[in-house]
């Protein structure tokens, strides 16, 4: 019997050891999510826990939160817990010790939201306009067609500039702020165009990258990284422990990871879809500009508050870096302007925040990527979307997350939910519903 018991005590032990990288980053996930859904989201524990946490792995975990000091905690099976932590301005961030909890931190100064212009240059109500070469009846049904079974959690329809459906699920409307994961990517590299149009950077010039400089990674360019072109070594899976899954969830500054990672492919011909990638852009941002300060309220002041993302929430990580990867939060109406702004080739309500040839620049394929990728936006120049336009473009993110941008339409259509549904279907069903 004290064999037996030797024996199984061991194999508990030997499990949990085995396990325990998997258990902390099965709890950072919770604690970080439920974080950011409450204080970002505007959710309920418990909403948030029959939700966003409620699949496996992750509905393991035990989430707690404390409403007063801002702080979510997820247990896993009581063997360790995370901690994340909400900053006003720079959203829910996973703590690595206690000292986290009570750090100094510089937040992005933001722009007064106008209530005064109309949706969608201001936030006041839009001036109605009902189109005649519009079925509104089959556009309702084709909207409604995709919640349900489908999860979708918000769709908002823009043509020539008006909003011609609107839906929400349950729980939500048009002042939700929504997570666009993935999407993400697409917000930073049009911090990159803003930034090319103001003739502050050239993303043709290699990658200002001080450990790359003695080795063949110094010919890396820019471009290369917008592109995910570099041919640097990267593991993008989130089914278990990976370089996607340890920068997320385990890293101080998430920036590093992919700095770190050996040339494995031939750059300009390797195509890998990275989000370690995109974060390094996010520091290469960081350091065209004089101070960390001035990094943070760029992102506004140029481009997000300029065009009234005001809902806007861009998180960061411990390090003070915007995670370009994965963590924007804005509302369904604030990301078809993000839309809106890409069909109207960079302008804005007459001006000019990035130009047409950046357009041209985001949806020309990558290498390797057969048509499917530009600069960190998704193709259909393979018509992988059969009835849908070749030159419809979009940003894309976890679960279904899509604004997509239609040039010849004159359309946006911004789609958010938990799961996915039928793109092709959705998308055709919208066009044919406008003569």
């Amino acid at each position: 019997m004290k064999r037996f018991l030797l024996i199984t005590v061991v194999a508990i032990l030997i499990l949990v050891i085995y396990n325990y990288p998997k258990l902390n980053i099965l709890a950072g996930y919770s604690a970080k999510n439920t974080a950011s859904s409450i204080f970002i989201g505007g959710r309920s524990l418990i909403f948030t826990d029959t939700t966003d946490n409620n699949f496996s792995p992750v509905d393991l975990a035990t989430d707690k939160v404390d409403f007063e000091s801002k702080v979510a905690s997820s247990s896993a099976f009581g063997l360790l817990t995370r901690r994340a932590i909400y900053r006003e301005g720079l959203g829910a961030v996973l703590t690595l010790n206690k000292s986290d909890e009570n750090a100094s931190y510089l937040i992005p100064k933001r722009t007064a939201v106008d209530h005064n212009i109309s949706f969608p240059f201001g936030n006041a109500a839009q001036k109605d306009t009902v189109f005649k070469n519009i079925d509104y009846e089959k556009l309702k049904q084709t909207v409604s067609s995709i919640f349900g079974v489908d999860q979708s959690r918000a769709v908002l329809v823009l043509y020539k500039d008006q909003i011609i459906a609107e839906k929400y699920a349950d729980g939500f409307d048009k002042e939700s702020r929504l997570l666009g994961w993935s999407m993400t990517k697409s917000v930073m590299s049009t911090v990159f165009g803003v930034l090319q149009h103001q003739n502050k950077i050239n993303i043709s010039n290699r990658a200002p990258i001080a450990s790359w400089q003695k080795d063949v990674r110094k010919n890396i360019t820019i471009h290369n990284l917008l592109q995910m072109n570099s041919g640097l070594e990267w593991d993008e899976n989130y089914d278990e422990i990976s370089d996607a899954t340890k920068m997320l969830f385990l890293e101080r500054d998430m920036t590093k990871m992919q700095e770190e990672k050996p040339l494995t492919g031939t750059t300009n011909a390797s195509w890998n879809y990275s989000s370690g990638t995109s974060n390094l852009l996010s520091k290469i941002l960081r350091k065209q500009f004089v101070s960390h300060q001035a990094y943070l309220d760029f992102w506004y002041s140029d481009f997000i508050d300029k065009i009234g993302m005001n809902s806007m929430v861009v998180e960061a990580d411990l390090s003070g870096n915007y995670v370009a990867s994965s963590y924007a939060w804005a509302t369904a109406r604030d990301w078809a302007k993000f839309g809106l702004l890409y069909l109207h080739n960079g302008s804005w309500n007459g001006e000019q925040l990035f130009t047409k040839d950046w357009v041209t620049y985001i949806t020309t394929p990558t290498p390797g990527s057969n048509g499917t990728y530009g600069a960190q936006f998704w193709l259909n120049s393979q018509q992988q979307l059969k009835d849908v336009p070749k030159n419809m473009y979009f940003a894309d993110g976890y679960q279904g997350q899509r604004v997509y941008v239609l040039p010849d339409q004159d359309v946006v259509v911004v789609r958010f939910g938990l799961a996915g549904f039928e793109e092709n279907r959705f998308l055709k069903g919208i066009l044919e519903s406008i003569q």
